[in-house]
């Protein structure tokens, strides 16, 4: 199991982009598949039945989506348009509306119209995605700095610079056997 990124846990919008992702046998892609797609949904509280190729092409292309926004917001540009576009047309496939609830006192709740649904699991990544982007969590956006790494983590750390200790190991052994190799090197002449 994959540690997750600082930040996952408060957006399901960056732990979709972290499906995709390199390991040392290769690219992993943790929606690839229906049932595989379905259960990270239920693992991030976003439950859809009956998922097909065409639910799990659509996460896809949200999570590539996604990852544009996140990728311009940390490199300080504008991302591409067809980015927005898709991010704000996936937010649209399921109308949420207030609802009202009376448990110690009157609540208000936005509800899918569509629970269960891909629509309501695209839309909600969607509308995470966009408050992200749009919201406070925007500016703590970056891309781990290890190398082959592709995850994307919230910084709320000053001196954070990876997304996981895993990464962070891995540069500081190479780091280390470069400096051992430069030794060995300086040594023989």
């Amino acid at each position: 199991m994959v540690t997750a990124a600082p930040g996952e846990e408060r957006s399901p919008a960056l732990a979709l982009v972290n499906t995709r992702r390199l390991s040392a046998t290769g690219e992993v892609d943790d929606l690839a598949e229906p049932r595989a797609a379905a259960g990270w949904l239920r693992r991030h509280d976003l439950a859809a039945a009956d998922l097909g190729p065409a639910d799990v092409a659509r996460l896809g292309e949200l999570r590539g989506a996604v990852r544009e926004l996140l990728a311009a917001l940390a490199e300080d540009r504008v991302p591409d348009a067809a980015a927005v576009t898709a991010v704000n047309a996936a937010a649209r496939a399921d109308a949420a509306a207030p609802q009202l609830t009376w448990r110690d006192g009157p609540l208000r709740e936005w509800r899918s119209t569509r629970p269960g649904t891909a629509d309501e699991a695209v839309a909600a990544l969607a509308r995470d995605a966009i408050d992200v982007v749009g919201g406070d969590l925007g500016r703590l956006v970056r891309p781990c700095e290890a190398h082959g790494c592709v995850r994307f983590f919230f910084r709320e750390h000053a001196r954070r610079r990876w997304c996981s200790t895993t990464c962070g190991d891995r540069v500081r052994a190479a780091r280390h056997q470069r400096l051992v190799v430069e030794q060995r090197e300086a040594s023989a002449k």
